[in-house]
């Protein structure tokens, strides 16, 4: 499908120069006499997001735009689609910044349209040669923020399961979906989790790559919507939960990139797609649940479901025995409150993984911020008729009791790391539009990537 924003190779387009102070005087160096002189006369210093159109005759000879001092990232480019005049084509004239450039472009010129129109049409942007990555990169983090944005009424759980599966018809990949009595036997707490809404739950298995290639397990919390259940949220918390599924959306998204770039990796996808609503049959508090992995869980609270949905999911995902397995989830918001909207909650038991992780999310310019999976707070989640209790027993460090509930569906050998996610873009900014956003993508795609660099591919 076409990315709104880039125009085609042999399109006629404008020049677009990029540079920061260092480089200014050798860009006004290199261009027409009178295009240098309005450049000084217009009081261009290069800072980021500075943007001068160049004078021609009868009409624009071009634009530049400033960097700043430091190295550019996607979002040094995210403003031009919609600050550039619209419709316009432009070129880059130097392409030592290519690859971030057209990821930046792609993903500032995305709008949610679906229902309402964009108020004006995108710049576009030739895209370079060499910089079919950073396309496939755009096109799984917008197939991320179209999910995360649509409505609850038209994207419940069928409608999500739906999408793992047109994903994988893509792909040519294998996707099957668990529904029913096979649901409630093989992901009870699952099931229970979304037993009173009037769409059913299931679980959707993503499958691809060749059988000798290492498995990496990628399974996402896929609540699309959170009432809370019958611990029920205010009105003000259930504003954004058509959101709750961001974490199946993320997986989904890097499920799509691992496949366009044929890393040499086979896929396990599990997408748990529930809705958490209140009816007469509703889970309810103190209510004990089975779980695949054979623990039974107290519920201290049903608005903490999604724990329940992604215990069930590594489960499964780690009888399969997977070189990595990772789960994503908008699980608390006390990790947003640790870290705000920007940082996603990075929880593993392995260093390396970690600073694999890390090192990534700087590359990308998608970062990540660990949490420790502290030992000392495990009896927080002791209950006395169960094995475990789904809430810690004070009302502190959340985050990390999200993560330590996790870490009891994970046999310890295991390489496995846990992502909290917001999924959201509270505001827009350069590039990152108000609405879902596919956070820790790059990152996870960046990691496998390294993890598993050197092993013979394709991975079909």
């Amino acid at each position: 499908m076409p990315i709104d924003g880039l125009a085609a190779p042999d399109t006629i387009a404008l020049p677009l120069h990029c540079t920061g102070p260092a480089g200014l005087a050798a860009l006004r160096d290199s261009l027409p006499r009178e295009a240098a002189g309005f450049l000084d006369a217009s009081g261009f210093e290069a800072r980021p997001q500075e943007i001068r159109l160049l004078p021609g005759n009868g009409g624009i000879a071009g634009a530049v735009l400033g960097l700043g001092e430091a190295a550019p990232t996607p979002w040094s480019f995210g403003g031009l689609p919609h600050a550039l005049p619209a419709g316009s084509a432009w070129r880059l004239v130097d392409a030592a910044h290519a690859a971030p450039a057209v990821l930046g472009w792609c993903l500032g010129a995305y709008r949610y349209a679906r229902f309402k129109p964009a108020g004006r049409a995108p710049a576009r942007l030739v895209p370079p040669p060499g910089t079919e990555r950073a396309v496939h990169t755009a096109s799984a983090i917008l197939l991320v923020r179209d999910l995360v944005n649509a409505p609850p009424n038209l994207l419940g759980p069928e409608e999500l399961a739906a999408a793992a599966v047109a994903l994988a018809e893509r792909h040519g990949a294998r996707c099957s979906v668990v529904q029913g009595a096979a649901l409630e036997e093989g992901f009870p707490a699952l099931a229970a989790v979304g037993q009173a809404s009037v769409q059913a739950p299931r679980v959707a298995i993503l499958e691809w790559g060749r059988p000798e290639a290492p498995l990496v397990a990628l399974c996402g919390k896929g609540v699309c919507f959170d009432s809370g259940g019958l611990d029920l949220k205010p009105a003000s918390g259930m504003l954004r939960m058509k959101k709750d599924m961001g974490g199946a959306a993320l997986v989904l998204g890097v499920a799509d990139l691992v496949m366009r770039l044929g890393l040499p990796v086979r896929l396990l996808v599990l997408v748990g797609a529930v809705e958490n609503a209140v009816a007469g049959n509703a889970f309810r508090p103190l209510d004990v649940l089975r779980t695949r992995a054979g623990l039974t869980v107290e519920v201290g609270n049903t608005d903490a479901e999604g724990r329940l949905v992604l215990a069930d999911l590594l489960a499964f995902a780690a009888e399969r025995e997977p070189e990595l397995l990772v789960d994503c989830a908008t699980l608390t918001g006390a990790a947003r409150v640790a870290l705000g909207p920007d940082l996603p909650a990075m929880m593993t038991p392995d260093d390396s993984l970690a600073a694999a992780l890390l090192a990534a999310g700087e590359a990308t310019a998608d970062p990540l911020w660990r949490l420790p999976l502290h030992a000392g707070y495990d009896s927080w989640l002791d209950s006395t008729v169960a094995d475990i209790n789904n809430v810690s027993s004070r009302p502190m460090a959340g985050a990390i009791i999200g993560g330590l509930f996790l870490r009891r569906f994970v046999p310890a050998p295991m390489r496995w790391v846990h992502l909290d996610v917001y999924a959201w873009n509270d505001g827009s900014r350069p590039g990152r539009p108000e609405g879902g956003e596919a956070q820790a993508l790059r990152t996870l795609t960046a990691t496998i990537e390294t993890l598993f660099a050197g092993i013979p591919g394709p991975g079909r």
